[in-house]
């Protein structure tokens, strides 16, 4: 997912800033990705938190891949575009992570695991908005189809990397409610070898019964 944004950063004409601004955070998280491969039944609970920021940082270098679409292919100038741009990524970040507090604690997520017949478009709502800001906001400008349709698709994988983001709430969640996720998920954040120790106990509890 990371090679989509980089590579329309790294395509003619080459900007540096633009390259810069998207390689340096994502080297940061791909550092941090590497105790995940060392050890990830130690750092489960943590990898809710890097999830949750993957996906700020996925949402981010798309950002910068539109802007740069819209300063070099399509003619965009001065600062407008460019605050209209921030405005855009900070409410998608904002408008998902609002929805999915509202649908987590109003018990949507319930009802959908209890498969009741419950209208849930709303939680589109933010999602759908940004692209089609974005896609407007290409209209201003020279209007070109390939880099419109460019737009749209990156829009698009956008709104998933936003949705990514919420697992930082679910992170926070399970810090201040340990307890409860023991309850439901013994074996959270133990090693392997303790999970495949509890995993045997548990057969022969049974096998005795």
């Amino acid at each position: 997912m990371y090679f989509i944004g980089i590579y329309s950063t790294l395509g003619e004409p080459f900007s540096l800033s633009f390259f810069i601004a998207a390689i340096v955070p994502i080297a940061i998280i791909q550092l941090w990705a590497i105790i995940y491969l060392i050890d990830p039944y130690k750092y489960e609970k943590s990898y809710y938190l890097f999830f949750g920021i993957y996906g700020v940082v996925n949402t981010y270098v798309y950002f910068l891949a539109i802007q740069k679409f819209l300063y070099f292919h399509m003619g965009a100038t001065g600062k407008v575009p460019f605050i209209i741009g921030v405005i855009l990524f900070v409410a998608l970040l904002v408008g998902i992570n609002w929805m999915n507090w509202k649908a987590l604690y109003s018990g949507t997520y319930h009802k959908l695991q209890q498969k009741n017949n419950i209208p849930v478009s709303w939680i589109a709502i933010s999602g759908l908005g940004y692209m089609l800001a974005q896609i407007i906001l290409s209209f201003f400008h020279e209007q070109s189809a390939v880099y419109t349709l460019l737009i749209i698709c990156i829009s698009l994988l956008s709104l998933m990397t936003a949705f990514f983001s919420v697992n930082i709430h679910k992170y926070f969640f399970i810090r201040k409610n340990m307890d409860l996720v023991k309850k439901v998920y013994p074996e959270f954040g133990l090693q392997k070898s303790e999970r495949n120790l509890n995993e045997k106990k548990r057969k022969k509890k049974r096998k005795s019964r």
